[in-house]
């Protein structure tokens, strides 16, 4: 195999696992802000407010995390089929 064709089966993995990590993030703080409108549905509750409870450090953390984790089972399970 080529240099050319291993770095662009490289470059290849590296963008499928981006993408599917940034699509595991984006379905954590999606769920975390329906639970912010179903959970406290008080007065004075706006998106704004919900925005700025839900995107903190450790959300962030225990986000990204969560993805790395869920990547390596479906790159398991994938393999695994």
């Amino acid at each position: 195999m080529s240099p050319d064709l291993k770095h662009a089966e490289r470059r290849k993995r590296v963008l499928r696992a981006t993408i599917e990590i940034g699509f595991i993030v984006f379905l954590f703080y999606s769920n975390l802000l329906m639970g912010e409108f179903t959970r406290v549905n008080g007065q004075g509750k706006s998106f704004a407010f919900a925005i700025e409870d839900i995107f903190t450090p450790a959300n962030f953390v225990i986000a990204i995390g969560c993805a790395l984790v869920g990547y390596q089972m479906i790159e398991y399970l994938r393999k695994q089929l």
